[in-house]
């Protein structure tokens, strides 16, 4: 597949390999890969973010993330439908925390050391890639770009998405924003 991959789509793995090293993670998660695709520059998905203003609040979509972090990585929607039943996420988060310390649930761990070799991919990085290759061959083109990436993250369910969501960059804006308005009309058809 990554033979398919253009220069940016490339620039946007190495990117969150090395957003991984520098936090020190044992895996590279599709908040690294998202991160990454927001520092890229001239591409078309660099593009789509400037328009929908990601660019200019992208300190907020990095706290939103940290945020998600915190929960252990819960969504949005996993938080609603537990204080459904009366679970308060936020009140949990703090019982732990106040007794293991900070951060304690997001999973990362500032003394591992890297391996030789490249860190492996979680799940979800590797379901971001396998829908950015469906999008690109449901929409005819013969690439994938990191436009496909930046699609791919509105339509995987998790927290990414959410806080994309949260942030404007729905799938239809996205799609509006790398297509236009014709783009509308044609995914609503198909």
């Amino acid at each position: 597949m990554f033979e398919r991959f253009t220069g940016g789509a490339r620039a946007v793995v190495a990117g969150a390999v090395d957003r991984a090293k520098e936090t020190g993670a044992d895996s590279i998660s599709e908040e690294h890969m998202l991160l990454a695709l927001l520092d890229q520059q001239g591409s078309r998905a660099s593009f789509a973010v400037a328009a929908l203003g990601l660019t200019d609040r992208r300190a907020s979509v990095e706290a939103s993330l940290a945020e998600a972090r915190r929960r252990g990585g819960l969504t949005k929607a996993d938080t609603d439908a537990l204080a459904g039943i009366g679970i308060d996420v936020t009140e949990i988060v703090a019982r732990v925390e106040g007794a293991h310390g900070e951060g304690v649930l997001s999973g990362e761990r500032k003394d591992r050391r890297w391996r030789a070799g490249r860190p492996p991919l979680t799940r979800g990085a590797k379901t971001i890639l396998e829908k950015s290759l469906r999008i690109a061959v449901g929409r005819g083109d013969r690439f994938i770009g990191d436009e496909h990436l930046l699609l791919a993250f509105t339509v995987t369910p998790g927290v990414v998405a959410d806080v994309l969501t949260e942030h404007g960059a729905t799938h239809g804006t996205v799609t509006r924003a790398l297509y236009g308005e014709e783009a509308d009309g044609q995914a609503k058809a198909g």
